[in-house]
């Protein structure tokens, strides 16, 4: 029988075998093959110069089966009489055989992936290798797994649910694509990662699904828990017989107002203010009282201090305070612990630029032992000088840390009433202009009042003879609104030094019958600065000299003292009457 009537015989039996047909290649390198003689590689001038494995490049599917063949040749192009030692890195061999000078390693593709058949002689020690790709279709999906299979979710929080698709046999199975939806989007949402969004109470039912097969997970939104309540404002000042309006605000843990909660109110002390359901206290007799919000369990308090009817009270401050590593803040902040009354600042209430560590570091252990009774103005540092901050850091140290009120967020104007006057507290680092929205609010807020007497405090000055920034036009529509409601006093600072003006008119002109007495003291404990040239209506002025300004405002009157710290001497005082 010739060799390739045997060959053709071979691949037959192939065939019936279900086994994968030698390919084109290895029939012509047999047709080769039977043309050569074999040679024995123990002969002279017979050694095994190659091997040659065919087919060079094939792909199968898993489990399919493949022939490899071997033919080894001598330097003459003659087939050597050899014998092939077979490897693979993948897969399994399930037998070897020869036939003449082939030899042939039936191999079994029982892994996915791509790998080597590599076959070596003997004598000789030649290798050559096919390569082949077993390709493996992916296993049906039987089943979809949400996980937490049920769960619940506060209010506006999230929650990450994970889909496991899983074959017949529970194995899972990666690389599948998996679609997300809601039963009931107006109480849960998903996205589509399987983040699950708390919307309004209620239960919905989140579906996974991917190749027709879907899991479930039962999702409960919950309200948001009460961590904490906010009693605003933390202190007040009213006389027998008036009130005062609290709010409070329940918040989460994170902070965040939590609107809809019910809230209790209660006064420690009846007998010298109560208080209404929503929050309304009146004074009853003189003394102080603790005013307590609760909600959910968690409370929050206001203190109130109710004083006769005519007395006096005593508001104190400056600006341009804390700064570390410098006692002078400190010294100052001792003056408010001997002088007492309610604690204003004229902003840049620390330093170097107003941050929260600036605050917590610096401002806390001076000023900040007080702050149960400040009322704080913001400056150009507690922007950090750009408006795009939102003074984020003041808002945050100042209300949501401590429950000092300083406005709504970003605006930082406000006022409140302190014994028989009205004070308002500016922000001159916004849009001051005429008809803006704090002019409007000014106007509207100072028509409201039912005080005859009225003081105003913010950070920069509408006069100023200081060197370093002197007087600000752009204020003028705040003191132009101040003048034509009968405003008292401005204080402002910016400025780090004393400064006393005679009552004038907004555009600067000497007006002693309804004339607004303003203030620069920016002397808290910031470095001082120097004069200039002596404004019109400049009445006192020092610029070596750290204290605080004390008013003390009665119904009608007021007098004013600038007190000094430990050590040093200047001082200045006086009095007027409400127009």
């Amino acid at each position: 029988m010739t060799f390739l009537h045997k060959l053709a015989h071979r691949l037959a039996r192939l065939k019936a075998d279900a086994r994968t047909v030698v390919s084109a290649t290895a029939v012509v390198a047999g047709a080769v093959i039977a043309c050569e003689k074999m040679a024995n590689p123990s002969s002279p001038g017979s050694a095994v110069s190659q091997l040659a494995v065919s087919p060079k490049v094939v792909t199968l599917q898993q489990d399919q089966l493949q022939d490899f063949m071997a033919v080894g040749f001598t330097p003459t192009g003659d087939t050597a009489q050899i014998s092939v030692t077979w490897s693979v890195t993948g897969g399994t061999l399930v037998d070897t055989s020869s036939q003449g000078g082939r030899h042939y390693g039936h191999y079994h593709g029982t892994a996915c992936g791509s790998f080597k058949v590599a076959g070596t002689s003997h004598p000789g020690q030649k290798s050559d290798t096919g390569n082949v790709t077993v390709t493996c279709a992916q296993p049906s999906i039987a089943s979809v797994v949400v996980s937490p299979a049920s769960a619940t979710v506060p209010v506006g929080q999230t929650l990450q649910l994970t889909a496991t698709p899983e074959d017949a046999n529970g194995n899972p199975l990666s690389g599948r694509t998996v679609t997300w939806s809601s039963g009931s989007s107006a109480v849960a949402a998903v996205n589509g990662s399987g983040l699950v969004t708390g919307v309004a109470l209620g239960s919905a039912t989140i579906t996974a699904a991917s190749e027709g097969q879907s899991g479930t997970a039962a999702i409960t939104v919950t309200r948001v828990p009460v961590a904490s309540v906010t009693v605003s404002p933390a202190t007040a000042n009213l006389q027998q017989g008036q009130t005062r309006q609290l709010t409070a605000t329940p918040q989460d843990a994170s902070g965040n107002a939590l609107s809809g909660r019910v809230v209790t109110w209660a006064s420690g002390n009846t007998a010298v203010a109560t208080v209404s359901g929503s929050g309304l206290v009146s004074g009853v007799a003189a003394g102080s009282a603790a005013i307590t919000a609760t909600s959910e369990g968690k409370s929050g308090s206001a203190s109130v201090t109710v004083t006769p009817v005519g007395a006096t009270v005593t508001l104190v401050g400056a600006g341009d305070i804390a700064e570390c590593g410098d006692a002078t803040d400190d010294s100052t902040a001792a003056l408010l612990g001997r002088i007492g009354g309610t604690v204003f600042t004229a902003g840049d209430n620390a330093y170097p630029d107003g941050y929260y560590q600036d605050y917590a570091n610096c401002w806390a252990s001076s000023w900040g032992r007080y702050q149960a009774v400040v009322h704080p103005a913001a400056g150009n540092h507690e922007y950090h000088d750009s408006i795009a901050s939102g003074a984020a850091d003041y808002y945050r140290y100042f209300f949501r840390e401590h429950g000092t009120v300083v406005g709504d967020s970003g605006r930082y104007y406000y006022s409140y009433d302190l014994g028989a006057w009205h004070i308002v507290v500016l922000n001159t680092f916004i849009d001051m202009s005429a008809g803006s929205p704090q002019e409007q609010w000014l106007r509207a807020d100072l028509a409201a009042s039912t005080k005859r007497c009225t003081l105003a405090y913010m950070h920069y000055a509408r006069f100023s003879s200081g060197s370093v920034h002197g007087s600000y036009p752009a204020v003028q529509p705040l003191w132009q609104a101040l003048y034509d409601y009968g405003a008292e006093i401005a204080i402002a600072g910016h400025d780090h030094e004393y400064e006393r003006f005679a009552p004038q008119t907004p555009d600067g002109h000497l007006d002693t019958a309804r004339g607004i007495r303003a203030f620069v003291v920016g002397t808290g404990g910031g470095g001082l600065y120097s004069f200039g040239t002596p404004l019109p209506n400049s009445e006192v002025r020092n610029s070596s000299t750290w204290g605080v300004l004390k008013l003390t405002l009665a119904d009608g009157s007021y007098s004013w003292e600038f007190v000094p710290i430990t050590g040093q001497t200047f001082t200045d005082s006086g009095s007027g009457t409400c127009h």
